[in-house]
């Protein structure tokens, strides 16, 4: 079974406090749906590690921006810190982008590309895949679809085509608007 996450991420119980925001947009760059969280209040900092790299992806004041494409095979995660600084994007490779209850969401698909805002990609949980795919959660098809995708967003990022980072301060204020 794939993990559905949604966008609201309602069931987070670090965030005591918060502002959401989503909309549906139809432009030339992007079709999909968007939704911002500014975490005004949490339990604590979660902060992460990559090699001697540390980066606080959460605090009091930080957004988190999601970009659901409709019809691709992942979803974007843009962070902002409360300074309105990226401090990462996360890519999640997914098998489908969807809508539930008003809500957007994806089935993801255990692999995640890191881009940090010094060009630095970063490859996440090749294991989880190989463990779903050895133990029947996830069928070859499915198996090679994360691989492919994986590949050609890296292909993508390395060569600047990626849009979906471009957009990010655009996506992000146009639902900042709506939250005040």
């Amino acid at each position: 079974m794939l993990k559905r996450k949604f966008g609201d991420r309602s069931e987070w119980k670090r965030i005591l406090e918060r502002k959401y925001a989503q909309t549906y947009l139809n432009t030339k760059e992007f079709t999909g749906y968007i939704t911002l969280l500014n975490t005004l209040k949490v339990t604590e900092p979660l902060s992460v590690s990559y090699g001697e790299k540390r980066v606080c992806i959460v605090n009091d004041g930080y957004m988190w921006l999601q970009q659901f494409p409709l019809d691709k095979k992942h979803s974007v995660t843009t962070m902002f810190n409360e300074n309105d600084e990226i401090v990462q994007w996360y890519i999640d490779i997914c098998y489908k982008n969807s809508i539930e209850n008003n809500v957007p969401w994806m089935d993801d698909l255990f692999l995640d590309i890191i881009l940090l805002p010094s060009g630095e990609l970063i490859e996440k949980d090749a294991d989880e895949l190989e463990e779903a795919y050895a133990k029947g959660v996830i069928t070859k098809s499915l198996y090679d679809l994360a691989w492919s995708e994986l590949n050609i967003i890296k292909e993508q990022i390395e060569s600047e085509k990626f849009q979906l980072v471009n957009l990010s301060n655009q996506h992000k204020d146009i639902l900042a608007a709506l939250l005040d």
